[in-house]
């Protein structure tokens, strides 16, 4: 199935010659890396915070529409930070787009490719999600049914303009010409789709959030309730 198809179908981001003293010895302090200021993308197509060779690794699997990933990270942000910026935990997350009003906004949180941008851009999407959703909520059926019979390249940005990304991305400083090359990039959308078969295939997620520490799926785990005593296990020394 195409990308197109998929998110129409689940419609509805110089010596001197003098001696040279040995240089001075960098403190614990300023030697120590700032974790929480790592950001990187990954051969994946994920974006990861902290660490890369952290001792323990924990990837989202997850989805802008969908309430339990909201409520994950409002609860979750404060905890994984902290453990974030001790080295020991990285955080990767991976979209795993549920319908077509997420392919489109995790187009457009993605866009940049900057790892850093598109964290930044997941504090935007998540305590808004309500709002910008609304108008995807109300939208017409002769609407879907327009959209439905464009050619397919253009179906996903028509989704988008539908819902008023336009006019949410403009809030977040995206210019108009630059939120049209964003829901129409077809690499991006190809990656999109990549990572949600990636998902299936390799751990058999079933649901967002979905949760993998150090490569193993945590089965029944769709909260920080659930989650946080696995991870803080996985963390002990």
């Amino acid at each position: 199935m195409t990308a197109h198809r998929l998110a129409l179908a689940l419609l509805l981001v110089g010596g001197s010659g003098m001696a040279i003293a040995a240089p001075a010895r960098p403190s614990a302090k300023s030697a120590r890396t700032a974790w929480v200021d790592v950001y990187a993308a990954t051969p994946e197509g994920g974006f990861r915070r902290g660490n890369p060779a952290a001792a323990v690794k924990l990837i989202e699997y997850g989805s802008l529409t969908c309430s339990h990933c909201r409520d994950f990270h409002g609860q979750a942000k404060a905890a994984l930070t902290k453990q974030i910026a001790t080295g020991r935990l990285s955080y990767e997350y991976r979209s795993f787009i549920l319908n077509g009003p997420d392919f489109a906004a995790s187009l457009i949180a993605r866009c940049s490719g900057n790892a850093r941008t598109f964290f930044s851009s997941l504090d935007s999407f998540y305590p808004d999600q309500p709002q910008w959703l609304q108008p995807f909520s109300s939208l017409p059926e002769a609407e879907a049914t327009r959209i439905a019979a464009l050619p397919e390249d253009k179906q996903i940005a028509a989704i988008a303009v539908a819902g008023k990304l336009d006019v949410y991305a403009a809030k977040l400083g995206m210019s108009r010409a630059r939120f049209d090359a964003c829901v129409t990039d077809k690499a991006q959308m190809d990656k999109l789709l990549e990572l949600r078969k990636g998902g299936v295939d390799r751990f058999k997620v079933t649901g967002t959030p979905g949760f993998v520490i150090n490569g193993v799926y945590q089965e029944g785990t769709y909260n920080w309730t659930a989650l946080e005593p696995k991870l803080m296990a996985a963390l002990k020394p």
